[in-house]
């Protein structure tokens, strides 16, 4: 068994007026997993994971997902990456990130990183991409990320095609305008949405979702096949540290994790990293050194559809809250391996604070008074939804166990959705009542529990806002502690924007999660990083 602790800072360069940040040489990435996590990348061999079934194609402005994003991340190397700790790591494409006020900032990229398709990796890459992104008319998922630079409202609004915020000087060289100083920028760029596109990409986007052309350790030599997935190849050029050990790597899809577990017992995959809860018992007995726990960034929510009008009343979501045994169903179903959670930021960034959340507080009495308050009808069935195939049939269940005994509120389980029709439901408003959603940070900071989820550019297609909650006062106190110099105040105003989504209630915080994962023994130096993704480019293939 490996355990692999993680506590990350809210800023990796810190909160300062004047901010300059460059390669360093870089940081020791090598976790719990015994191996270099680097290197020559001379091991060879191919081995195979798990995954679900991505949302939408492989393009890094619209993957906001799990699934995707694991074979994105292989694809894939941003700006930036981050230490084991949560500090901003210069062993991406980005030389240097420079700022004199937090607003105006100089990327400047190093020279010799290409695309698989053999093209340069320049300014343009990342500001054509960023334009696309950010643009309502492409849709992407993750667009809202780029929501901060100038322009953008403009380009929501039809008023521009490209944002006014940026500007290429030279090939390694551009400039980025924020609306108002962003102390977090340098590590908000390491995200998916802030990935670099070759020029091959505007031809067709749609066939380039199929096979995509990134600049990572692994490159896609064969079309994604939904149902199946997909094997990436070494990319031998690559210009970054974290050169892939393995010759290849194959993600296979499941619609069922179980199936997968399965298919891990009898060696015929080698990674699951996300266990079914039934079998975390047996699993560390079985798999021995094999057997993976994670503490991770990602809380998981029962989240409320705030636009049907049953669920409208913060009293009812309070409610369902406070109606939750979380610790019961920990026990009973992850084997106390889930904390209940009572924040709506982890323990593992600064802000947290223990209690903040006072509704996820079992009570009962209060749970029905506030029912009651709220003339909610107890005589229809609340829908409970979440995606099939992936675990979580059984505490879904039990949470409506618990409403039916505490509440006398029956429920039907919607779970026969994948996830690759599950988020897109959500997406147009289709969940009927309370849904499943977990949430990893993007970026090591209190900030990347709040902007992406409770605030009005979060909102669906371009956000991860599913709950479709907004509060202005929510988006000026986020809007203050980003404009903060000082940590101790950015996380002041953080924590007030907290206080705030704790008493709306629109998503109610279940379970801090730590993350069981198996390995077979035809790999090794297998962990999962601060992103709860599983380090591909560093597992190495045995015999």
């Amino acid at each position: 068994m490996k355990l692999s602790k993680r506590r990350s800072a809210l800023l990796a360069a810190g909160l300062s007026g004047a901010l300059l940040l460059s390669a360093c040489g870089g940081g020791d990435d090598s976790g719990d997993g015994g191996g270099d996590g680097g290197g020559g990348g001379e091991g060879g061999g191919t081995f195979s994971m798990y995954i679900g079934e991505p949302e939408n194609p492989l393009v890094p402005g619209d993957t906001t997902e799990s699934e995707g994003d694991q074979v994105v991340n292989a694809l894939w190397t941003g700006l930036v990456k981050f230490t084991e700790e949560g500090e901003v790591d210069f062993t991406g494409v980005a030389e240097s990130i420079e700022s004199d006020d937090n607003q105006n900032w100089t990327v400047t990229l190093k020279d010799g990183w290409t695309f698989h398709d053999g093209t340069p990796v320049n300014a343009e890459s990342f500001v054509r991409a960023w334009n696309y992104t950010a643009n309502p008319q492409n849709a992407q998922d993750a667009g809202s990320y780029l929501s901060r630079i100038a322009g953008y409202q403009e380009l929501q609004d039809g008023a521009a095609t490209e944002m006014t915020g940026l500007a290429v000087v030279d090939d390694t060289t551009f400039t980025v305008q924020l609306s108002q100083p962003f102390a977090l920028f340098p590590s908000v760029v390491g995200y998916n949405s802030f990935y670099p596109l070759p020029e091959s990409f505007y031809d067709d986007p749609a066939a380039f979702g199929t096979r995509p052309i990134g600049n990572g350790p692994f490159q896609a030599e064969e079309d994604f096949v939904p149902g199946e997935g997909i094997t990436l190849t070494r990319y031998d050029d690559y210009a970054g540290d974290d050169i892939a050990q393995a010759d290849s790597v194959e993600f296979r899809v499941y619609a069922d994790v179980n199936t997968a577990y399965n298919d891990a017992q009898a060696g015929n995959v080698d990674i699951i990293d996300v266990i079914p809860p039934d079998v975390i018992e047996s699993a560390e007995s079985e798999f021995g050194e094999g057997f993976i726990r994670t503490e991770s960034s990602q809380i998981t929510y029962l989240g409320f559809p705030t636009y049907d009008q049953r669920f409208a009343d913060p009293r009812v979501r309070q409610a369902i809250s406070m109606a939750v045994d979380r610790e019961a169903i920990s026990q009973a179903i992850f084997s106390g391996t889930r904390a209940p959670a009572d924040s709506f930021i982890a323990p593992v960034v600064d802000g947290y604070r223990e209690g903040s959340c006072t509704y996820c507080e079992l009570d009962v009495d209060r749970a029905n008074q506030l029912l009651d308050e709220a003339g909610f009808d107890r005589s229809q069935p609340v829908d409970l939804w979440f995606n099939a195939g992936a675990g979580h049939d059984a505490w879904m269940e039990a949470v409506g166990n618990q409403l039916r005994q505490n509440l006398g509120v029956e429920y039907v389980l919607q779970g026969n959705l994948d996830f690759s029709e599950y988020l897109p439901l959500g997406e147009a408003q289709g969940w009927t009542g309370p849904f499943r959603y977990g949430w990893s940070f993007d970026y090591p900071a209190a900030e990347s529990y709040l902007t992406p989820l409770f605030t009005e550019a979060a909102l669906p297609p371009l956000g991860s806002n599913y709950s479709f909650y907004t509060d202005p006062q929510v988006q000026e106190l986020i809007t203050q502690g980003d404009q903060a110099t000082d940590e101790a105040e950015a996380i002041t105003d953080y924590q007030a924007a907290e206080d705030i989504i704790a008493e709306a209630m629109p998503m109610a915080p279940m379970f801090f999660t730590e993350i069981q994962s198996v390995h077979t023994e035809n790999v090794s130096n297998v962990r999962l990083d601060l992103f709860q993704r599983v380090a591909v480019s560093e597992v190495t293939v045995n015999g």
